[in-house]
């Protein structure tokens, strides 16, 4: 079954005005629970409940409060904030093409899959072989959701895919954090750290290799329980050694790493998804076994 776009959008590109759809590029995984109550098993409600009057309140009756001074709310609606995207909601404005190298991952958030709404083929396809030609990848900013995002276009898989990135006041800074600089490092140990590195490098990411193993455990404790079967539940693994002598636990390491791979047939991407592993934070899942359903909402 074909994805559904998540909503409708316009790429400007000089004067030239590209709509497209976006669609959701990634899933997630986990397994969902619901909440029961332990005495009788039976699933329970959320409510919402005002302290003052003592009652339940209906989603009919809430409105939104921003707290400006502790206990003091200005009421805003969803019109009030509607209107304050405007038409340029839509607009996804390049703003400038910068190399794909030049932007940190710790940036992006969420990816969609951009696709041609009908008529747009043409720019769509002509901007997607510019953009994968020059190398470059374009910025812009976006409301989406009552939400203003920066995001960043790239060419990949033929296409083009939207990453919607934090803002630079967004990411904390990471010289707030105590980083080791006042250890010292011997010119053997970083040695020893790249040989080891080396032994367990490979030229391309390769995610079809990595497995949700812990789904699959919870998955197959689920199906357990269903059929009735007997649970018996394992011992915890032991804690690892504490690192006493860096040297020798980097030696040991070499010795029992495996050995490398052959690599996969390369892919044509002119980007490869490890530049941008942050941005959709994993591949999009397989579609989960039918048996996962027993175990999920």
């Amino acid at each position: 079954m074909p994805p559904h776009p998540v909503g409708p959008g316009t790429i400007s590109f000089g004067l030239v005005a590209i709509p497209v759809k976006l669609y959701t590029a990634t899933s997630s995984g986990n397994v969902s629970f619901n909440l029961l109550h332990a005495k009788c098993g039976s699933r329970i409600r959320q409510q919402t409940f005002c302290p003052v009057d003592q009652t339940v309140v209906e989603r009919s009756d809430l409105v939104r409060g921003y707290e400006f001074a502790k206990d003091q709310y200005v009421r805003v609606t969803d019109d009030e904030l509607k209107a304050l995207e405007g038409e340029a909601s839509r607009i996804i404005d390049i703003a400038e093409f910068v190399p794909l190298a030049q932007v940190d991952p710790i940036y992006f958030e969420k990816t969609y899959y951009l696709g041609p709404e009908k008529g747009g083929e043409k720019p769509y396809r002509l901007l997607a072989d510019a953009m994968a030609k020059s190398d470059r990848v374009a910025l812009a900013k976006f409301v989406m959701r009552g939400k203003e995002s920066l995001v960043l276009i790239r060419p990949a898989q033929g296409g083009l895919l939207l990453h919607t990135m934090y803002f630079g006041d967004e990411v904390r800074d990471f010289g707030e954090i105590d980083r080791g600089e006042s250890a010292q490092i011997k010119t053997g140990e970083l040695e020893l750290a790249l040989k080891l590195i080396d032994g367990l490098s490979n030229e391309e990411f390769r995610p079809d290799e990595y497995q949700d193993d812990y789904r699959q455990r919870v998955l197959d404790l689920i199906d357990k329980k269903v059929a009735g079967q007997q649970i018996e539940t394992a011992a915890a693994p032991a804690p690892r050694p504490h690192v006493i002598d860096l040297v020798e636990a980097l030696k040991a390491s070499i010795a029992r790493r495996p050995e490398k791979k052959p690599l996969a047939k390369a892919s044509s991407d002119k980007h490869p998804p490890a530049q941008v592993a942050q941005a959709g934070k994993r591949a999009p899942d397989a579609a989960p076994p039918k048996r996962a359903q027993a175990g999920r909402k």
